[in-house]
């Protein structure tokens, strides 16, 4: 293992029932991984959720924790079903997959990034595939859970802010948006992950900026969002897919002039987020 497999912010004091993630943010990348590789290091990063850890830092301060990744998604995709294996990737997966998100090499272990563009040569062993899942998402998964169980424990309901970026041109591209090109895009599998109060009161958070907010499309939510969304059992979940023109510069992979203030203004944005896990309010919104 050449690094940790996650780092977990936690509060001095654990003061709501909100819980924050960025399984895609991670910027770890061996030096094996880039050898077998046939991009060169910039593009191996367009998948990557870039600066995603850093606009939402200032979690624990405001008393949530916040969970990272260390290792990138083109490594590894946290946001995926460890089962979800690539035939076309991984040696020796059997069968036809007919998941859409597979079939496109977006399986756990990513055979492309973004714009299809192939990672590797040729296929990879069962074996370094396991490894990887064994050694990066099993431990990711554990104490996301662990969190939202502490959440739920303390506060009787926890809601978990999936976070992530998407690119500006996802935006740009998607069909059938008319005039309305959203700068956030909140996904809750169309309500089934989140109670609808809890959802309201956290699009309301963003809008209130002037963000142009959406749900559910062109993103509503992947594995994390299905998996952990039980809004029955007082376990909720919200993916928040961000447009990476607000604050980076895509080409370059890097933080552009807006960065700072928009990082004050998702500050505040999380600040409401906080809230709405604090003490009574949970439940309320819970029912």
């Amino acid at each position: 293992m050449s690094s940790k497999p996650f780092k977990l912010h936690a509060p001095q004091s654990l003061e709501t029932g909100v819980v924050f993630a960025s399984p895609h943010s991670g910027r770890d990348y061996p030096w094996s991984f880039l050898r077998a590789s046939i991009l060169d290091e910039k593009t191996i990063r367009s998948s990557e959720d870039a600066f995603v850890d850093m606009l939402f830092d200032g979690v624990p301060a405001m008393g949530a924790p916040l969970l990272t990744a260390t290792m990138p998604r083109a490594y590894l995709d946290l946001n995926r079903s460890a089962e979800e294996l690539d035939p076309a990737l991984i040696a020796g997966v059997k069968g036809v997959t007919h998941n859409p998100r597979v079939s496109s090499g977006l399986g756990v272990i990513p055979r492309v990034v973004a714009n299809g563009r192939a990672i590797y040569r040729g296929k990879l062993e069962m074996d370094e595939a396991r490894e990887r899942i064994a050694d990066y998402w099993h431990p990711y998964h554990r104490a996301l859970q662990g969190q939202l169980d502490q959440a739920k424990a303390r506060f009787g309901t926890a809601l978990l802010i999936d976070c992530h970026s998407m690119p500006h041109e996802a935006i740009e591209s998607a069909a059938g948006r008319g005039p309305f090109k959203p700068e956030v895009v909140l996904g809750d599998r169309f309500g089934a992950a989140c109670s609808g109060e809890i959802m309201e009161r956290v699009e309301a958070a963003f809008a209130a900026t002037g963000l142009r907010v959406a749900r559910n499309a062109p993103f509503a939510g992947a594995f994390v969002t299905q998996h952990y969304g039980r809004p029955a059992r007082n376990q909720h979940v919200i993916q928040v897919e961000i447009d990476r023109s607000l604050y980076m510069n895509e080409a370059a992979i890097r933080p552009n002039a807006r960065f700072a203030a928009f990082k004050r203004t998702l500050s505040g944005v999380i600040a409401e987020i906080v809230e709405i896990g604090r003490g009574q309010g949970m439940s309320l919104a819970a029912e």
